[in-house]
């Protein structure tokens, strides 16, 4: 039987989680008046639409707009804080 030598591999000092810096600025920007103002469009149609039996309307352009105010706020900040 012959001697095979197993390389060893020893676990690193253990590494702080990593933390999606998009999420933490998602949340700061949805508290600023103009996410909330969106905020509330969309929640008044998303409202207005399940109130309703039978109905075309979709408050896409609503989530959208919404959206859109959000990713403009995180843009602003979000590459300086990449690593």
């Amino acid at each position: 039987m012959s001697n095979k030598v197993f390389p060893v591999v020893r676990a690193e000092e253990e590494e702080e989680e990593l933390v999606d810096p998009q999420h933490a600025l998602r949340e700061q920007c949805s508290q600023k008046s103009d996410a909330q103002n969106m905020w509330s469009k969309y929640q008044e149609c998303n409202d207005r639409v399940n109130s309703r039996s039978n109905t075309a309307e979709t408050c896409e352009e609503e989530l959208r707009d919404y959206l859109h105010v959000l990713d403009h706020c995180v843009n602003k900040d979000l590459f300086k804080r990449l690593k």
